[in-house]
Parts: structure tokens; C-alpha cells; sequence
């Protein structure tokens, strides 16, 4: 019921000053009776409003004047644009592409070093043979193997590092002991090159999965912090890479996740009319390993139930948080105790206000260290703006120095010249004129008139003491 400042703002200044003798054709009626109550102009509503609006809109380039249709239609799609993007506005710490292409990546991964592990075992099998029993899992049998190389150079000097490895001083007594009784056939330096070769890469694919991993755990409490703390981070990676995104996940019905995973089963069934799947994809959880066998139906119905609320509370809130993700595990642990023992749970409603009671403290607390954040940000960009300014001055004041000291600079040098030019041109005068006199001076007295002179200077100064 509040008029828009823009819509406001237009129609001040495009009425003239009688505004109650005006009539205004408006489309919407409840737009109309906004502006007669804000601004005192009766609106005229109904399907004359609506022909005469269609045809101004069909004739706009033509009536306005320096308007084309081509640049109308421009202006058209960039409003579209500006208004879908406001509408629509991504956050980039919250996109779910990455957990797609990462989840992806961790399967193939695994398959690929469960490939390679099998590969080493086989090729370094021949060699130590017994190795395989005393150390069954894979990335530590490539880094055993590594490590001994050939299995007659291995002696009681290396069990320290075999420990470190293995980490465990009986197995890796247990390897040193098989190394010196193992009946596997003798291997060349070249082979044994190779193998260990090959052996550091699988052991390089194992450690990316962990980071890999790692990054995948990460961007799953940013994205979708509440399933991956109800169901675990691979599993609602899972659900959300077979969706397509979170917001798929987020519309389907608690039905449908539940046999997420299991399409084929599910239509081979109905094909068959046999007995449908239970679950699909959440099988993986690790509540449904947890239930006895005529419960797993039962809990698999309820942990898609939790799961679809809780992805949906992680596709449309504003700040996600782990608190209600924490609320419905719970739920589903409570669930579980009452089909063992029978315990009666809570009742979804007060869980949910607890939940919303502790979210909103979360959700304060982040929008407080988020302004904290911001503040300081701009008190950064402050300081650098003004670093910037101050040195811009400095460097105009230092050029108007520069530019005044070689203003002088010049004046004096031109006022040196100057008086250079005089001073050269009198004493080029001066010779001409006393060089008579100067070589008159310098002609020698005789012996005889220096007596005479000198004796009249000393009586003239005895007199003048006395």
C-alpha cells in the first residue's frame, strides 16, 4: 500500500501544480488507489487503460522523438538483465558446482588408486610376495614398498623407518623376518627402479585425496552446513552431485530422496510389481548400518524426511548454520533408541525452537563479526586512499620544488653570464690601457736611487715615532 519514492518521484514532477482536475490511467487498481491515497489524483482503471498502455508501448520508438526500436529493444533487455541479477543474487563462498566436480573427482580417484595399488602389489608381488599379508592396505603397501626397494638389502638398521611407516614395531619385525625367508624370485635394479617409480605416484594420488577431501569437507559446511552435519559431507555430496544442485534437492519429497541412487531398482521393481527399494544413496549413512534389520525401512523413511528439511533449510536461508542440522541428528539418534529400547523422542516441534533459538544467536553473532569485518575493510581502504592522496601530494609539491629551483637555477645562471660578460670585456680593457703604466713599474731601479729612496723611508719613520 505504499507508494514507491521513484514511482513518487515521477509523478511530482510529470503532473502539473492542479493535480485534483487530473485523471490518471493506471493498469493496476491497487496501484490507483495507492496513488489517490498518497498524492490526491484520481486513477481511471479497466481495458481502455489497458489498449491505450499496450499501444503506447507497440508505438513507443515512434512517439518518442531521437527513440529506435532497435535501441528501445536494447534497453528493454538490459532492464531485464539489471532486474533478474538484483533478483538473483549469487553468493561465490555458496556455490555447489564445486562440490559436484569435487565429489566426482574423489570417485574416480578412488577407483583409479584402488587400480594402481592392485598394479603395485602384482608387479612388486613377484619380488617380496609375503609382504601382501602383513600389510593389507593399499597406500601403506606402496609406501612400504617404496621404502625397502630389494628385500636382501633390508636389515635391522632400516626397522626404525619401517616403523614410522607401518606403525607398528611387530609388523615391521614381522616384514623384516619374511624379507630374509621370502621365496620371491630376484629383480633387477632397472625393474626395481620402475616399481618404485610407480609406487610414488599412487602414494602422490593418495595424499591429493586427502586434501581433496579436505577442500570437499570445507566447502560442504559453507554450502550445505546442516546435511552434512545430519548425514556426513560425502553422503550429502552425494544426494546433492545426483540432484544436479542443492535447489533441485531442495524440491524433491522426502520419497524421493529416500531412493535417491536406486532409480533402477525402483522401475525394475515396478516392472516386475515386485517389492520396491528402501533407500538409495543414504544407505551410506551410517544410521541406517546402525538399525537392526526390520528397522532399516523405517529409519531410512525418517533420515530422508530430516534430510530433505534439512536441505532445504541450507538452499534458503540467508547466513547457514549447523545448528539445525546438530537438532535433527539428534532426532534420528532419538528415533533409533525408541525402536531398541522403545524410549519415547521428542516431539518435533520443541526441537525446532530450540533450533530456531540458537540459530538466531548463531546467525547474530555472524552478522556481528561480518560488520566487525567490514568495518575494518573500510578503515583499510581509508587509510590506503588517503596514503595515496598524501603521496600524490607530496609527489605535485616535489615537482613544483623541482620546477621553481630550476626557474632559479636558470635566472642565476643567466645573471652569471651577464656579469661574466662585463668582467671579461674590462679586463680585456684594462691591459690595453695599463699595460704602459704596468710596464713602466716594472722597469728595475738603479742600485744608487734604491739607497737614496730606502734611506728617505726610514727618516720619515724615525719622525714619525718621535
Amino acid at each position: 500500500g505504499v507508494l514507491h519514492e521513484d514511482l513518487r518521484l515521477l509523478l511530482d514532477t510529470a503532473l502539473p501544480p492542479k493535480r485534483k482536475k487530473v485523471v490518471l490511467g493506471v493498469g493496476d487498481a491497487k496501484m490507483g488507489a495507492a496513488v489517490l491515497e498518497e498524492l490526491g489524483v484520481q486513477c481511471q482503471t479497466g481495458g481502455v487503460v489497458a489498449e491505450l498502455m499496450r499501444g503506447i508501448r507497440l508505438h513507443f520508438p515512434a512517439l518518442v522523438r531521437g527513440l529506435t526500436a532497435q535501441s528501445a529493444a536494447k534497453a528493454q533487455l538490459g532492464l531485464g538483465h539489471s532486474y533478474s541479477r538484483a533478483k538473483v543474487k549469487f553468493n561465490v563462498h555458496r556455490v555447489d558446482n564445486m562440490i559436484i566436480q569435487s565429489i566426482s573427482l574423489l570417485d574416480q580417484l578412488d577407483k583409479d588408486i584402488n587400480t594402481f595399488s592392485m598394479r603395485v602389489r602384482e608387479w612388486y608381488g613377484y619380488h617380496f610376495p609375503e609382504l601382501i599379508k602383513i600389510v593389507p592396505e593399499n597406500s601403506m603397501y606402496c609406501r612400504v614398498a617404496k621404502f625397502i626397494g630389494n628385500r636382501r638389502e633390508l636389515s635391522e638398521e632400516s626397522l626404525e623407518g619401517l616403523e614410522e611407516i607401518v606403525m607398528d614395531s611387530a609388523k615391521a619385525q614381522a616384514i623384516l623376518e619374511a624379507s630374509r625367508s621370502s621365496m620371491g624370485m630376484d629383480i633387477s635394479p632397472l625393474d626395481l627402479i620402475n616399481i618404485e617409480s610407480f609406487s610414488r605416484r599412487v602414494i602422490s594420488l593418495s595424499e591429493y585425496r586427502k586434501g581433496l577431501q579436505e577442500y570437499l569437507r570445507s566447502k560442504m559446511s559453507q554450502v550445505a552446513p546442516s546435511l552434512s552435519a545430519l548425514i556426513g559431507e560425502v553422503v550429502g555430496a552425494r544426494l546433492i552431485s545426483h540432484a544436479g544442485s542443492l535447489t533441485n534437492l531442495a524440491k524433491y519429497p522426502a520419497s524421493t530422496v529416500q531412493i535417491l541412487g536406486a532409480e533402477k531398482a525402483l522401475f525394475r521393481a515396478l516392472k516386475t510389481r515386485g517389492n520396491t527399494p528402501k533407500y538409495g544413496l543414504i544407505f551410506h549413512s551410517t544410521f541406517i548400518g546402525r538399525a537392526a534389520a526390520k528397522n532399516k525401512g523405517r529409519i531410512s523413511r525418517y533420515l530422508a524426511n530430516k534430510c530433505t528439511i534439512a536441505s532445504r533449510i541450507d538452499c534458503f536461508s540467508e547466513v547457514p548454520t549447523s545448528v539445525f542440522g546438530d537438532k535433527l541428528r539428534e532426532q534420528v539418534e532419538e528415533r533409533l533408541a525408541f525402536y531398541e529400547t522403545g524410549e519415547p523422542p521428542r516431539k518435533n516441534l520443541e526441537v525446532m525452537k530450540e533450533a530456531v533459538v540458537e540459530a538466531s544467536e548463531v546467525v547474530a553473532e555472524v552478522k556481528r563479526r561480518q560488520e566487525k569485518k567490514e568495518k575494518k575493510r573500510k578503515k583499510r581502504e581509508k587509510r590506503r586512499l588517503e596514503a595515496l592522496a598524501a603521496a600524490a601530494e607530496e609527489g605535485a609539491e616535489n615537482s613544483v620544488m623541482e620546477t621553481e629551483e630550476n626557474d632559479v637555477g636558470a635566472k642565476k645562471k643567466k645573471k652569471k653570464k651577464k656579469q661574466q660578460q662585463p668582467e671579461e670585456s674590462e679586463a680585456e680593457a684594462e691591459p690595453e690601457e695599463n699595460g704602459v703604466e704596468e710596464e713602466e713599474e716594472e722597469e728595475p731601479l738603479p742600485k744608487k736611487k734604491r739607497k737614496i729612496v730606502v734611506e728617505a723611508e726610514q727618516e720619515e719613520e724615525e719622525e714619525k715615532k718621535k
